[in-house]
């Protein structure tokens, strides 16, 4: 297990204040760049992971360090691997330190979009650094509980954060009893070497849907649900 701490980023306030379709020299954007100042000061985005090799699968299932993770389609999609990633990428726990007013609620917003920014810095040092140390041609990521519900339940965080060991000592971040994660601009799951462009959104049916970076596809949900499966190995 590896963790990354000392994640370089930059906040380009700008940009920021662009996205966020605040006027420039507004009194507005003015108490962003404040906010934003304190968050630089604050902000320390980090990852973990772990180089895995797989023990077994089987016909639904594929097994890591001892822990069985159970989806269709992650056993579909592991069919030609030997070992995988598991990851945690996160904004930073540093950052929900930051004192709002109650009932702040653009405040809160500003700096949602603040913390999604750092964890993009995250995920890309992360990709990039498995990328350089482990030279990965073409992967594609899974995660729990991201497509529709019966892809792979989020419900499997809880495996993947026992084969992560102690995330919280290691980068601050916790699961919660409903399974998600805090701080709440954190994403879990796994890299895996594949020749096969994939992403969860392809499977999900959700039509609203802001976080979307892939259209759903009917035709790879359908050969999902009918591929046949395979003896345990």
């Amino acid at each position: 297990m590896a963790a990354l701490t000392n994640i370089p980023f930059e906040l380009d306030a700008e940009a920021i204040i662009k996205r966020l379709h605040l006027e420039p020299g507004t009194d507005e954007a003015g108490e962003f760049e404040q906010l934003l100042s304190k968050a630089r000061a604050l902000a320390k985005p980090k990852a973990l992971y772990k180089e895995c090799f797989i023990e077994a699968k089987g016909q639904e299932t594929v097994t890591i360090e001892g822990v069985t993770f159970t989806s269709r389609a992650l056993r579909i999609n592991l069919e030609e691997a030997e070992r995988l990633f598991p990851f945690i990428a996160t904004c930073g726990h540093e950052l929900d330190q930051l004192p709002l007013p109650a009932g702040d609620l653009l405040g809160r917003f500003w700096l949602d979009t603040v913390k999604s920014a750092l964890l993009g810095f995250a995920r890309e040092h992360l990709n990039r650094h498995l990328s350089g140390k482990f030279a990965l041609g073409k992967t594609s990521t899974m995660s729990p509980g991201s497509g529709d519900a019966a892809v792979w339940p989020i419900q499997q965080q809880q495996e993947l954060f026992a084969v992560l060991g102690n995330v919280k000592e290691q980068i601050g971040v916790e699961l919660t009893d409903s399974f998600l994660m805090t701080p709440n601009k954190t994403v879990s799951g796994v890299r895996f070497p594949t020749e096969v462009d994939f992403r969860s959104c392809q499977l999900c049916h959700r039509e609203v849907c802001l976080s979307r970076a892939a259209p759903f596809d009917g035709k790879l949900w359908e050969s999902m649900q009918h591929q046949a499966g395979h003896p345990e190995s």
